[in-house]
């Protein structure tokens, strides 16, 4: 993936808040003055000012543009004092998104759109109904479409995908100010920035630096995958609240293109998919704090050793692969990994439960489909195929993790998962396998894949307890 995280260990449009009228901005309900929002600074409102001015501007590249909001971003948090100056405002990372697909461009979703996408979604939602007992998911939103936009997706995706790299983006930034601060506290340099020690803080100044990297550089992935994924969970990843399934009709288009099969049982697959991954999240609450508390225990472990750093910091420089007078060339070894961390036990513990969970995921949506479809799709195993091979390769949860954390799901772990959930549906009910969701210790660690009848056996309780 283009738009990798950087710090990550070695391995083989939605609307915003409305202010409520009848409220003063001024003052709150205490009479109190109340503490205004810090202005935030937008390159491209100011060149659309300039215009509507009669004024010309320069015609910068998006990527430069983002940099230059960033720095603003970055010199702000550290001038305001306190606070987090490495987390990026969601309308920021929304900005960056709907920029980044505009480079993809995007068809509007018309009637037809919305009915072909609804008529699939029933379809799909019945033949489900009968191979989980997990139900529907409710609507929770005022506005209930089948077919959405890709911009749409973004609205809907976004503070998600926030999120789960959020934790990062802290491990990281605390990780740089320990090490900034470990520099700065050295009598010479702190006698060297006198006065301005406090104003221009080194490590308010890292720790924003990396953390605004990773915002801008989120923005683009989730403007990228925006141009790929076909429904609203069709990251396999819980990312909304809202589980209300929907598919996104010129993503469906494109999936299926070359591969000759008929377009209406491509939408019906997708949106068998897309069914079965609502429901499950639906049902598990627990799931996307779990997920994050997982990528937080990553975070947390994140130690840079300055002496490593400074070697493979030269090695770059010998090789010409940094140049110091030009700053997307650091930027481009931080994103390649050439400050990479060695990850902890703790840390790799997390990842491999993180790669369980994930394949666990995949796993169950993949049974649940097939055992849907049975014998009603003609173009079954070629449908399943293509999803495998793009599962693969343009995985959006694959690429996020892989960019955040070095984690990248094996195709053998999600085999394995799949032969997992199989075998469990022979031996159990519907209603018992699906109510191993209810509770992560309820799921199976790595060690019991491959063996769900000795798995089964250490999750029950024997039919007599007088001898215990």
């Amino acid at each position: 993936m283009a738009d990798d995280f950087g710090f990550r260990p070695k391995s083989s449009d939605e609307p915003e808040d409305s202010s409520n009228p009848e409220k003063s901005s001024d003052s709150d309900d205490t009479g109190k003055e109340a503490e205004q929002p810090a202005f935030q600074f937008d390159i491209n409102q100011v060149f659309e000012t300039l215009k509507n001015m009669g004024i010309q501007t320069p015609d910068l590249p998006d990527q430069v543009k983002d940099q230059l909001n960033s720095l603003t971003a970055m010199a702000q948090g550290m001038l305001a004092g306190g606070g987090t100056p490495f987390n990026l405002p969601i309308a920021a990372i929304r900005d960056i998104s709907r920029r980044t697909l505009a480079s993809h461009g995007e068809l509007p979703v018309g009637n037809f759109d919305n009915d072909s996408m609804a008529g699939a979604l029933e379809v799909a939602e019945i033949w489900v109904d009968e191979v989980t007992s997990l139900p529907r998911a409710s609507s929770e939103s005022p506005v209930n479409k089948a077919a959405r936009s890709r911009s749409e997706w973004i609205n809907f995706s976004i503070d998600g995908w926030q999120s789960f790299s959020t934790p990062l983006v802290e491990g990281i930034g605390k990780s740089m100010s320990t090490v900034m601060d470990s520099i700065t506290n050295n009598p010479e340099i702190a006698s060297e920035l006198g006065s301005n020690a406090k104003l221009f803080d080194p490590s308010k100044m890292m720790s924003a630096f990396m953390g605004t990297m990773i915002r801008t550089q989120l923005g683009r992935s989730i403007g990228n995958f925006a141009a790929t994924v076909t429904s609203a969970h069709d990251a396999a990843l819980p990312l909304s609240d809202d589980h209300t399934p929907f598919l996104i009709p010129e993503n469906v288009r494109a999936w299926g293109e070359g591969l000759g099969i008929d377009q209406r049982e491509i939408e019906i697959f997708l949106a068998l998919r897309e069914s079965a991954a609502s429901r499950l999240f639906a049902a598990t609450p627990w799931l996307a704090q779990y997920m994050r508390s997982l990528v937080g225990n990553y975070g947390s472990g994140i130690s840079i050793d300055i002496d490593s750093m400074q070697r493979r910091t030269e090695d770059a420089l010998s090789r010409g692969e940094i140049d110091l007078n030009d700053p997307a060339s650091m930027q481009n070894a931080i994103a390649e990994g050439i400050f990479t961390p060695e990850a902890t036990e703790k840390q790799k513990d997390s990842l491999a439960r993180l790669e369980m969970i994930l394949a666990l995921i995949e796993g169950w949506i993949d049974l649940v489909v097939v055992a849907a479809a049975g014998n009603r799709l003609a173009s079954l195993s070629k449908l399943q195929e293509t999803q495998q091979r793009r599962r693969a390769t343009q995985s959006p949860t694959q690429q996020l993790f892989a960019s955040l954390v070095g984690l990248e799901v094996s195709p053998r772990t999600i085999r394995e998962c799949i032969a997992f959930w199989r075998r469990i549906s022979e031996l159990v009910s519907q209603q018992d396998r699906d109510r191993l969701w209810e509770e992560a210790y309820a799921l199976p660690i790595p060690s019991e894949i491959s063996d769900p009848e000795g798995f089964l056996k250490g999750r029950s309780a024997p039919d007599d307890l007088s001898s215990l």
